[in-house]
Formats: structure tokens, sequence, C-alpha cells
């Protein structure tokens, strides 16, 4: 997927602000969620087998947002209207994320990727890279409670590339580790630095 026409997506821009999560604050996230390079090698080959696949999933998750109003106010006015533009502006960047979570190597770079997502759903940056007149930010529990179902729903597609039962599930443990990893640092910009 290439991200050279994808609006808003920065993964590769140096000059982003370094996160206030370091290096060694992410290993010990790491090693919370059991993230391991096992773990790594399994996202690879996941995205060898999600690759031809993002659209598909990509329309799964948006069918489960728009199916619930609660979760699609938040592409929507400050009145409720769902607004198609912004909708259609975010799809790429989220099939970019399913490739990056794969790919990227989790270093200091996309440390810095993590905390630009994470203020993109808070009141400090919502709204500004699609230049749309939604609600303010996205309420912290539905980021946490975003994670069973982007985990849930990943597991078809990877039993779609003809591995065994054992691979599949290490590619979906793989996902299930980044993706609450990637939800620790996102709900970071939420709560007081005491916290």
């Amino acid at each position: 997927m290439s991200d050279a026409r994808i609006p808003g997506y920065d993964f590769d821009n140096t000059a982003l602000p370094a996160s206030p999560v370091s290096l060694e604050e992410l290993d010990k996230l790491k090693a919370s969620v059991l993230f391991t390079d096992a773990d790594e090698e399994a996202l690879r080959q996941a995205w060898d087998v999600l690759e031809d696949q993002v659209e598909a999933v990509l329309d799964v998750w948006y069918g489960f947002v728009g199916s619930h109003e609660h979760l699609v106010a938040y592409f929507s006015t400050p009145e409720g209207e769902p607004i198609a533009a912004y909708l259609d502006a975010v799809r790429p960047r989220f099939g970019k994320w399913i490739e990056d979570t794969c790919t990227r190597a989790y270093d200091a770079q996309w440390l810095a990727y993590q905390q630009e997502i994470a203020v993109r759903h808070t009141t400090d940056k919502k709204n500004r890279t699609d230049q749309v007149d939604s609600v303010p930010y996205i309420s912290m529990r539905y980021l946490v409670a975003f994670i069973y179902p982007i985990t849930a729903t990943m597991r078809s597609f990877l039993a779609a590339g003809g591995h065994s039962d054992e691979q599949v599930e290490a590619m979906h443990q793989a996902w299930f580790k980044a993706v609450t990893l990637q939800v620790a640092l996102w709900t970071r910009p939420y709560v007081t630095e005491q916290w």
C-alpha cells in the first residue's frame, strides 16, 4: 500500500515530536503484553496474508462502526450528521495502520507516530488533520473497547492464507498484542502525568 497518496499520513515525518514514552518504557510495555521477536516475525507473516485483504478488513470495521450510532458519532458533525468525506479520508490511513502494525520496526520513529495517532483522538488534534467540524475528541473508553472487535474480526482474514492452525494462532496472538500495545500508548494523552 503506497503512502504517497494518503493525505495526513506522515509516519516517516522526522519532524514529528519525539514520543514522551522512552524506548526503555516501550520495552517494559512489550514485556507486559508478552510481545517478543517471535511476535514481530508472526506480524510480518500476517502482512503477507493481509496485504491483499486490507479493503475487505476495512469494510468489516467500517460496517461495525457504522452500525453503532455512538461510534459513528465520532465521524459526525456535533449535531450527529455523519461526515462522509471524513470517513473517506480516515480509511486509507486506517489501512496503512494495518500495514505499519505488521511491518514497521517498533523503534523511536514508530513511538513518535503512535503519539501522533494518540493526540489525533484528543482535543489537541482531532479534526485538524482532515479539517472537519466533528466532535472534539474520542472517548478513551472506546479506544480500549475497540481492541476486541479489531482483534476478533482479524482471525478469519489471517486464516485465509492457507497456514496451519498453529501459524494462524501465532499471527492472531501477535496482532492482539500489537493492538493492545498501541492502545496503551494511545491512551497516554488522556491522563495526567502522575497517572
